[in-house]
């Protein structure tokens, strides 16, 4: 049972890295930083790492890096969804 516990942990780490790599490069480029939304971000991140963590758990390395890719591969999703303006010429009628 500590397995899991220590894996869950691992992924714990992992989701909050992506969040601190995430904090940094808003910072970097002088982005406003909206507090509340990262700590919200950042928290997500870390019950996603928990989760994929436990699941991936053949490895404490592979814990940790499905903590930090589980947050990764949820945004990508996220991203793919999003709605886009799409310019739609007008109908010809005949």
């Amino acid at each position: 049972m500590n397995e899991i516990f220590f894996s869950g942990f691992l992924g714990f780490i992992g989701g909050l890295t992506r969040g601190v790599i995430g904090l940094l490069k808003a910072l970097s480029v002088k982005r406003k930083i909206y507090w509340g939304y990262w700590a919200i971000t950042a928290a997500v991140a870390c019950i996603i790492g928990i989760f994929t963590g436990m699941i991936f758990s053949f490895d404490p390395r592979l814990s940790l890096l499905a903590g930090y890719a589980g947050t990764d591969i949820l945004e990508g999703i996220y991203k793919s969804f999003t709605v886009q303006k799409v310019y739609a010429p007008p109908i010809k009628e005949e």
